[in-house]
């Protein structure tokens, strides 16, 4: 054994000196090899070769070179800067030191001022706690300011931090449209023109007005000379397919310009209220950090769009762009430079359930159109006549065909307008006229109703479960509130009827009515329960015993 062992790392090392040697003998013949080839350079005749030719320039100008020509000049960088926590000073409108989006705001300590906060609330015409809040989707949604994940505020050494943005001119004497969210409690914003010189922070701007619910912001800048203006174009003739084109500042690099192609229309990313006025262009064109604020155009070179956030898992461009609508720019920049500098928003004090299920349409009896679910005591429409259940089909002649349309028409009357509402009421049809109260006042009001009678539900009387629709209810307890009628809903079913029409989120609520019918005990349920079959439509109204003033959801679907 100890022969063979002394045989074997005798071969191992033999068979190493060899792998060597062979390495040596390559290298050294590639070396002479390599030399022999560099001798010959000067014996090779190349007085027969032509040389080469800077050709003329060819104009192989497109659409997407003209517009980049054309509207660069008038595209602006918009950088911020953020003081130290404990040397910020509050400006004019209450800006303060801010995080990027991957990083947790601290608290509000209630002392900010929040005027020109104009983002929906709550109640108005939207649903009541409909927002989607943090979470979900919001993980993904990501506004960006130009900054990497680790910046967007003093650092640890108390330094100042800056943010890049982008934004452009719409008026020659200085006046500039970009995102909220660019500028927003920003210490100091400085914007840099495509004519000034390199290494030049830019010239101080001011915040002209601000609208959070859309997240645009108007700028001014000094000028002694007329500064070059984009052109605004009508976002409601963009089609799906169409080309366009976008121009900012990506990471702080200048004037870059991407293509694509619009994807998508009316594109609503956050739910409920927070999203009542964002309705945005779709793009695949590359918008990265730092394209916040700036134009998309289309080829004719006007702007449909201000570019505002990107889906992404990221923090980069993934195909899927945001950018608010044209149109809606253009009124909200016309109110933002009024004498106000606010935008004023109608509401007629009522709140809507939005996608509503297709048997609640059927079991109610009309195709388009909004029930109201709450109407605010003492509001615009109370005071008109209009009550929970109505389905509002027309605005001024104009018919509504949902919840989005609705709000729209009547955010975009000014307070003090008087306009015709068309309704059905038990399938009749009516007309009210309703003057317009203003949003934020409105919002305000119902906020504090919404809080009103409180009470304490309890199990009483438990009913038997019918089979057919997976549901457990029972009477209302002893001291339920007054005028408040139904049964409580107890237990769901896992994977029953009800449970697929979401009853299950609702325990410990109160069914009204089935099928428009109202109910006062677990008998009458039972009795409009056991005439029901399969294939026939079935619509809950359920109401929160705590807050019976508050609103109320409806719930449907086909019984198979």
């Amino acid at each position: 054994m100890k022969s063979f062992l002394g045989r074997f790392r005798y071969n191992r090392l033999a068979s190493t000196f060899t792998v060597l040697i062979t390495l040596s003998a390559v290298i050294l013949i590639g070396s002479a090899v390599a030399h022999q080839v560099r001798g010959q350079e000067s014996q090779v005749n190349s007085a027969d070769a032509t040389p080469l030719k800077i050709p003329a320039p060819r104009d192989l100008a497109t659409d997407f070179t003209k517009i980049a020509k054309e509207v660069g000049p008038a595209v602006v960088n918009i950088n911020t800067e953020i003081l130290p926590k404990q040397q910020s000073r509050r400006g004019p409108h209450g800006m303060q030191p801010f995080a990027s989006p991957d990083q947790q705001q601290p608290p509000d300590d209630g002392n900010g001022d929040d005027d020109q906060d104009q983002g929906p609330q709550g109640g108005g015409q939207g649903p009541q706690g409909g927002g989607q809040g943090q979470g979900g989707l919001q993980d993904f949604f990501n506004r960006f300011f130009g900054m990497g994940p680790d910046q967007g505020g003093p650092d640890d050494s108390g330094q100042e931090r800056e943010s890049l943005g982008s934004g452009f001119i719409v008026d020659p004497r200085g006046y500039i449209v970009t995102n909220n969210h660019v500028v927003e409690k920003a210490d100091r914003i400085f914007v840099k023109l495509a004519s000034d010189p390199e290494g030049n922070q830019g010239r101080p701007a001011k915040v002209v007005g601000v609208d959070k619910a859309t997240d645009i912001a108007v700028l001014k800048i000094q000028t002694d000379t007329p500064l070059p203006t984009v052109k605004m174009g009508n976002s409601d003739g963009v089609e799906v397919g169409d080309w366009v084109e976008a121009i900012g500042e990506p990471f702080g690099l200048t004037k870059t310009v991407t293509a694509g192609i619009i994807s998508s229309k009316n594109r609503t990313v956050e739910q409920g209220t927070a999203g009542e006025f964002q309705h945005f262009l779709q793009t695949d064109a590359a918008i990265n950090p730092g394209n916040s604020g700036g134009p998309l155009l289309d080829m004719a070179g006007e702007v449909i769009g201000v570019n505002t956030a990107i889906f992404t898992q990221s923090a980069g461009n993934e195909g899927i762009g945001f950018a608010m609508p044209s149109n809606t720019v253009i009124n909200v920049y016309n109110d933002l430079i009024g004498p106000e500098h606010k935008v004023v928003r109608g509401s007629i004090g009522i709140s809507f359930q939005p996608n509503l299920p297709s048997a609640v349409a059927r079991v109610y009896g009309f195709k388009s159109g909004v029930i109201i679910s709450l109407v605010g005591t003492g509001q615009p429409a109370a005071k008109a006549g209009l009550k929970v259940g109505d389905i509002i089909t027309t605005i001024n002649g104009k018919p509504v065909k949902d919840g989005d349309d609705l709000v729209a028409i009547i955010s975009s009357y000014k307070p003090g307008t008087t306009v015709d509402i068309g309704y059905l009421r038990e399938g009749k049809e009516m007309h009210a006229n309703v003057t317009v109260g203003d949003r934020e006042k409105v919002i305000a009001a119902m906020n504090a109703q919404a809080g009103g009678n409180e009470s304490e539900g309890g199990p009483n009387s438990p009913g038997p479960a019918p089979a057919k629709l997976g549901l457990t209810v029972q009477d209302l307890p002893q001291g339920a509130p007054a005028g408040l009628h139904g049964v409580l809903i107890e237990a769901v079913k896992p994977g029953s009827f009800a449970d697929e029409i979401g009853v299950s989120q609702f325990q410990g609520w109160v069914i009204s009515s089935v099928n428009r019918q109202p109910i006062h005990n677990v008998q009458e349920f039972q009795t409009i329960v056991a005439g029901l079959h399969s294939g026939d439509d079935v619509v809950f109204n359920v109401v929160d015993p705590r807050h019976p003033n508050a609103g109320n959801e409806l719930l449907g679907g086909t019984l198979r």
